[in-house]
């Protein structure tokens, strides 16, 4: 094996740079995983832009991926090299405060427990992640469709969080990859109607493609309107915010009838306030959560749901582009022109 590789530095607000490194050696319990495809993600794209709490530059880049064991520390458990793998960029601790009870997600100290490098040839895998959040690739299961595990589950603890019911009518705003993962677990869960409110035109027709009932563009109506005048005036049982803006925010709660549920998927800048009629919460009982990041169970759910056809990984990947790629590939994402993009580090530039 080579002596370097190739990998995305991040070095602040969009300024990104290409590196030759060490490959990584894997320390006890840990595990070297030679990236096969690692995909764009929404929150690649706001930590380029603006930077992330969690960012300390310069730093590798990346999260979402799958490839093949190349190099096993001692003690690594039941890893071996040539493993088809896919992991989380994440693990819990198990035993602070919200581990033990039962929001691993919450964990605090998984500040951490990051990790981020999948724009690159080589990624190191921690061991406590490698113990709880890697697993084997379904061997049907392509790596590009294996990276988008982490997104997905995300998305499916925001479903969980949404307890969609048999016939709900399930208001999604946003028409993203977030928004196309929840379309298709909404349905996968009985939901009668999900409607997708967004501004791309192309995002909303893949929307259609993958399950949606109706989509509508918000640079030609008004969404709360919209809603109200969808359902006899009352509102959707469900709605969850997947757009990522104050305003969206702020009228997701009066897309919602009395007694329904808002889910606020999207992270604002540290710092946002945003202002909700507290007369339309307060007497119509509206329930609104927020929801962050991932469990291990959601993982495993992930994986299971994109290797049972569930959800459909494919439609959201326009495309495949080299590591030298991936700041003009965001940027794409940025202006509506992809959804996800496939990052193949083998590719030529």
């Amino acid at each position: 094996m080579a002596q370097t590789m190739r990998g995305v530095f991040f070095l602040g607000p969009k300024q990104l740079e290409m590196r030759e490194v060490p490959i990584p050696e894997p320390a006890e319990g840990e595990v070297v995983v030679k990236v096969m495809a690692a995909t764009t993600d929404g929150t690649d794209l706001k930590g380029y832009l603006r930077g992330h709490r969690l960012f300390t530059p310069p730093m590798p880049f990346g999260h979402e991926y799958s490839g093949v064991i190349a190099a096993v520390g001692k003690n690594a458990g039941r890893w071996k090299e040539g493993d088809a793998v896919v992991a989380a960029n994440s693990y819990p601790c198990n035993f602070c405060y919200f581990c033990r009870r039962g929001k691993p997600q919450l964990c605090e100290h998984l500040d951490k427990h990051w990790n981020f490098g999948a724009y690159a040839e080589y990624i190191r895998v921690p061991a406590g992640l490698a113990a709880q959040n890697m697993h084997i690739k379904p061997a049907h299961l392509s790596f590009q469709e294996a990276a988008v595990c982490e997104p997905l589950a995300c998305a499916i603890l925001c479903i969980e969080y949404a307890e969609i019911q048999l016939s709900d009518t399930v208001a999604i705003i946003g028409a993203g990859s977030q928004a196309l993962m929840q379309v298709q677990l909404a349905k996968a869960l009985g939901a009668g109607r999900v409607i997708v409110f967004g501004r791309s035109k192309g995002r909303l027709e893949t929307a259609l493609a993958v399950g949606a009932d109706e989509v509508y563009s918000t640079l030609d109506i008004e969404p709360v309107q919209t809603i109200r005048d969808l359902t006899n005036g009352y509102g959707a049982d469900v709605v969850i915010e997947a757009a990522g803006n104050p305003e969206t925010w702020q009228i997701a709660p009066l897309m919602a009838r009395k007694g329904g549920t808002v889910v606020q998927f999207s992270g604002l800048p540290g710092g946002t306030q945003v202002n909700f009629d507290a007369t339309h919460l307060h007497y119509g009982e509206v329930t609104m959560k927020g929801v962050f990041h991932l469990t291990p169970r959601t993982f495993e759910k992930a994986i299971t749901a994109l290797a049972t056809g569930v959800i459909n990984a494919k439609v959201m990947i326009d495309g495949e582009i080299p590591l030298e790629q991936v700041e003009e590939g965001l940027l794409r994402m940025q202006r509506s022109e992809v959804i996800k993009l496939a990052v193949i580090p083998a590719l030529a530039p």
